[in-house]
Parts: C-alpha cells; sequence; structure tokens
C-alpha cells in the first residue's frame, strides 16, 4: 500500500503577498478566502503580533511549490 506524504509548500498560482494563506489552504483542503479571512479575524481579535510574527516565519521557512514542467514529445 502506497502512501503519499502531503506536504506544505507556499502556493505559486494562489497568493497575495507570499503564497502562505494559498499554500495553507490546499494543504487543508479550504478555500483560500476562508484562510484569508481567519487570518484577518485571529489579526483583528489581539493576535496581530504573534499573526505576523508567524506569517513572517513561514514565509521564511516553507519553501515554495515547485513547478513541475511536462514535455510533450511530438513524433
Amino acid at each position: 500500500m502506497t502512501e503519499e506524504v502531503k506536504r506544505l509548500f507556499r502556493s505559486r498560482e494562489d497568493r497575495m503577498v507570499a503564497g502562505v494563506c494559498g499554500g495553507l489552504a490546499e494543504y487543508t483542503n479550504l478555500d483560500s478566502t476562508v484562510v484569508r479571512l481567519l487570518f484577518v479575524a485571529v489579526a483583528i481579535l489581539g493576535a496581530a503580533p504573534g499573526l505576523v510574527l508567524a506569517y513572517l516565519a513561514m514565509m521564511i521557512i516553507v519553501p515554495e511549490e515547485t513547478m513541475i514542467e511536462v514535455s510533450s514529445e511530438s513524433d
């Protein structure tokens, strides 16, 4: 039985700033708008300094997803 490991990446296509929310949304199978709204809601509720530090840490630590090139061979 083969099990595929889920990995967290910053999104290249679904990004507003650095792709952190887009990557989290893809990892958790949520809509990226929901993740962004949660970030804003938590920031407004008073956890802004910690949230900003977490976001900056994820920008640095979490790798960006790689682009997979598909070559089409024509005969």
